[in-house]
């Protein structure tokens, strides 16, 4: 069993729309999406849900307001200004605990946070594993690692060989839990300032965790010039591109429409993602 995570080192590069199509075209594989914060695999994939599961994550204060004395130490202590009029804002909360710990009347507990949710998903392409933190809601590292772990389950439990991950854009806590333990990491990026930037910071999150990488410049026609800068990092630092995908206006009407673009046409975006995908297999098999 193998696993390519789609990242970028910036979000708005194509990264979904291309693990979207790999969905269609890779064969005998489970789909996860590891962007827990935004995610929107599922607007392509267009899946029904089998299971659905509450996220339990970190923990929020509550006042006793029958025990409260209003001695208003807690409002004045609490450096995250969490606590008005004798109130916890659950949204301002960080769980710390330390309101609980000075209260001289025991009249704030701590209670378990549910934090979001995952599903287990049927696809026209097979399953999918995602999930949907909370608005506000964070610890979405550990949503992602529940996320992968739910996804090899699966993979093993129907004999899959492949487990394709979007994962979330960044370099933060979500991105290094999505790649850790990966056999590949295709990093998506756009000819632009930030996105050679972002770029640059994704391969050495890549190289930190001794994981495999290698490059696709979307859009690369619309910026040949920063394009061209792009290889030059990618030549010094001996990392390969794999694939230069045109701008396409057959993209937008395959999101419109909620499908991979690889399913709808055959236009020179749709053909280079599938000559990508067909050059990231051997890659898969060797690792």
């Amino acid at each position: 069993m193998k696993e390519v995570v789609v990242l970028s080192g910036k979000g708005g590069t194509g990264k979904t729309s291309i693990a979207g199509c790999f969905a269609a075209l890779a064969q005998n594989k489970v789909m996860a999406d590891c962007d827990v914060d935004a995610a929107d695999l599922h607007l392509l994939l267009q899946p029904v849900d089998r299971k659905k599961e509450e996220f339990w994550s970190g923990q929020t204060a509550e006042i006793d307001s029958a025990s409260c004395t209003e001695c208003g130490l807690c409002q004045e202590l609490c450096r995250f200004d969490a606590i008005h009029d004798f109130k916890v804002i659950s949204y301002s909360c960080e769980g710390c605990g330390f309101c609980a710990h000075i209260c001289p009347v025991d009249a704030i507990a701590m209670h378990d946070n549910m934090a979001g949710h995952w599903f287990i998903s049927d696809t026209r392409f097979g399953p999918l594993i995602r999930a949907r933190l909370g608005i506000a809601q964070e610890n979405s590292g550990k949503l992602v690692a529940l996320v992968r772990q739910q996804a090899r389950t699966m993979a093993e439990e129907k004999g899959f060989n492949t487990i394709i991950t979007d994962g979330p854009p960044g370099i933060g806590c979500p991105v290094i839990s999505s790649l850790s333990g990966a056999e590949l990491a295709l990093l998506v990026t756009e000819p632009t300032v930030s996105g050679l930037h972002d770029l640059e910071r994704v391969i050495e999150t890549c190289r930190h965790f001794k994981v495999p990488a290698t490059v696709c410049i979307n859009k690369y026609d619309i910026n040949e010039s920063k394009s061209l800068e792009i290889e030059k990092l990618c030549n010094e630092i001996g990392l390969k591109i794999m694939a230069k995908v045109p701008f396409d206006m057959a993209v937008n009407r395959a999101t419109a429409q909620g499908v991979p673009l690889v399913e709808i046409d055959d236009g020179p975006a749709a053909s280079e993602i599938r000559r990508l995908w067909k050059n990231l297999e051997p890659l898969l098999a060797d690792n």
